[in-house]
């Protein structure tokens, strides 16, 4: 997938992520920054600090009076993840957007707050680069590593309209144990890896979290006047078997599909690119308007990727597909949140929850990728039995 922007975006409210702190935000809240809607500008619209703009925006910078030489601000993504590329728009500012951006990355435990951040180790993910007023800027980002908290750098001072952070999410292995969840869920790694139209919404809409609150929070396609259907294909967050679905039309009243049909393929035995190798987990079943659909599925075995056809267009506004993940799919999962720890963190983790010694933690931090568990178990061979337990616990990777 060569555009960024048809991944989902790791600083989406609707995933749960926040502006926590920045330095100054005199003229425009930062919160703003994240707000879902394409920003707006109404002329002549005054309040007691100025011209009221729909970003963030601080006061002109005066470094006689005032310390440091640039402004910033820090996102909390509502998913970790790996970041493929950033969003910066400057809409609508246009005799005040700054003259460069930079943004840098981190990865912490928990929930810290802006002073614990103070002390994060950051690390530059987009470098100083030139903006224009009123445009947005797209930029790729090659750094891998698995990121909870993004800073926003302005240089030297203005306003930005709209911070947008695309990438793939990364789960934490320790909360998707033992049970069975959305293995779709875009907040647990799932991705809709394509799709037949895109013409009026996203369709990785249908894999956010929370119920829809409007028609747009959903996935809308045109209006299909030849043969055939829409569609689109999830891969999910790890290799499992699904026992439930739950297909919602909510909001669409006069656009819904007539029907649909779940397909599904164990990608590491079958070729997605072979429509005979997909199988059905529901038969083209009727749907109604305005309407949350729960089935149970037939038996069936793992799969990795999961096929919607809606007949024949319209809009969904939610898909839900419950499982619990097979063993490997379950360490497949653990290992790659692992290897993308940045170093600190994945110390932190392995002292906390296993009890390791810190030089210990370092060493076998710096060992990594191990990549699957044959390379696990090799880098565990000189380890207290019970810490190698322990080990493969917090990375859900079994004996």
């Amino acid at each position: 997938m060569t555009d960024f922007t048809l991944l989902p975006d790791l600083a989406s409210r609707s995933l749960g992520a926040g502006v926590v702190a920045a330095n100054d935000e005199f003229f425009a809240e930062k919160e703003n920054l994240l707000r879902p809607a394409p920003p707006v500008f109404q002329p002549h619209t005054f309040g007691h600090k100025g011209q009221i703009m729909d970003g963030w925006e601080t006061r002109r910078r005066r470094p006689e009076f005032e310390e440091g030489d640039h402004d910033w601000a820090v996102v909390r993504l509502g998913a970790p993840g790996v970041i493929r590329g950033v969003v910066v728009d400057t809409a609508h500012f246009t005799g005040n957007f700054p003259e460069y951006c930079s943004l840098d990355a981190c990865a912490m435990e928990g929930y810290p707050t802006a002073a614990e951040l103070d002390g994060a180790q950051w690390v530059p993910i987009v470098p100083r680069s030139a903006l224009r007023g009123d445009s947005e800027h797209r930029f790729d980002v090659e750094t891998e590593g698995r990121f909870t908290h993004v800073r926003l750098n302005i240089h030297p001072d203005g306003g930005v309209a709209r911070l947008r952070i695309h990438g793939t999410v990364v789960p934490d292995p320790r909360f998707l144990t033992g049970t069975a969840w959305d293995l779709a869920a875009t907040e647990n790694g799932g991705v809709v890896a394509d799709a037949s139209d895109r013409f009026y919404s996203p369709p990785h809409n249908v894999l956010a979290p929370g119920l829809p609150r409007v028609m747009g929070d959903g996935w809308e396609t045109r209006r299909r006047r030849g043969a055939g259907n829409d569609w689109l294909v999830i891969e999910l967050a790890a290799r499992g078997r699904i026992t439930q679905a739950a297909v919602d039309t909510s909001y669409f009243i006069g656009n819904a599909p007539g029907s649909a049909r779940l397909q599904g393929i164990d990608a590491t035995t079958g070729d997605p690119a072979d429509p005979e190798a997909w199988s059905d987990l529901l038969p083209r079943t009727r749907l109604q308007r305005d309407t949350r659909h729960r089935f149970r599925l037939r038996a069936a075995g793992p799969v990795t990727h999961v096929r919607l056809d809606v007949y024949p267009d319209g809009g969904l506004a939610r898909l839900r597909l419950i499982g619990e993940p097979t063993g490997d799919g379950l360490s497949a999962l653990g290992l790659r949140w692992f290897d993308l720890l940045p170093t600190a963190q994945a110390v932190d983790a392995l002292v906390t929850d296993c009890g390791a010694a810190p030089e210990w933690a370092r060493d076998f931090a710096g060992a990594r990728p191990f990549t699957d568990p044959a390379g696990l178990a090799k880098a565990l061979e000189s380890a207290p039995p019970e810490l190698a337990a322990r080990v493969r616990e917090l990375l859900a990777v079994g004996d």
